[in-house]
């Protein structure tokens, strides 16, 4: 597979579902983040503060829910639980959408903390199947502050070390850690405009908005 796509949890459903559709042709797997159901179980461990263990268990949960109803709705898709697994779906023409809680299990890539989302899951995946990395958001990028806020301006391209010492951004915490870790580059773009992410799959025009984060 030429490329991991991580189809944020802010895009489900709808949005999600057309980012997919527009992927259909492409060599690619899908990582779903854990939308609405991973914010909740962080509400509720800020109100009563649960084991770091079962929160991160449970917010990995919120992505295969995501993952398996998103499948649910493509024709072209198929549900991976290992890495050989995908591979085999994805020679078959169809594009593996990635269950990560057994993965995960196995191996334990992570310390179990909210600095690791399925930005930093996707990377890892992405790093065991030797794949391109793009993080598909609901915002065009990452910004100088949030960019909900005045002033606050698309980063077109920068370096992953520089990224270390952003305290929040449209990406995860851990992410930079592991792009460089793994050798990564990574794009992030908005996934409302699925032409972008394509134009960027196969090297089009790319005069729009997005940010290029850059590994060396």
């Amino acid at each position: 597979m030429e490329w991991v796509i991580k189809i944020g949890g802010s895009l489900f459903p709808k949005k999600a579902i057309e980012l997919a559709n527009a992927l259909k042709d492409q060599n690619c797997l899908f990582v779903i983040g854990g939308g609405e159901f991973a914010n909740l179980i962080r509400k509720y461990d800020d109100e009563i503060e649960f084991s770091e263990d079962v929160t991160h268990e449970t917010a990995i949960d919120s992505m295969d829910i995501l993952a398996k109803l998103l499948n649910d709705k493509l024709a072209f898709t198929e549900i991976s639980y290992t890495i050989d697994e995908a591979i085999s779906i994805s020679d078959s023409n169809k594009i593996p959408i990635m269950i990560c809680s057994q993965i995960l299990k196995e191996n334990e890539p992570f310390a179990h903390s909210w600095d690791v989302t399925s930005d930093s899951i996707a990377a890892y995946i992405a790093s065991l199947l030797n794949a391109k990395l793009l993080i598909a958001t609901n915002v065009n990028g990452i910004y100088t502050k949030d960019p909900s806020l005045s002033g606050a301006e698309l980063i077109r391209e920068i370096d992953v070390n520089k990224l270390l010492t952003f305290d929040e951004s449209s990406i995860d915490l851990m992410l930079p850690t592991l792009l460089i870790e793994y050798g990564l580059d990574c794009y992030v773009v908005n996934g409302e405009c699925p032409e972008r992410v394509l134009s960027i799959m196969n090297d089009g025009d790319c005069s729009f908005e997005y940010t290029f984060i850059r590994n060396g």
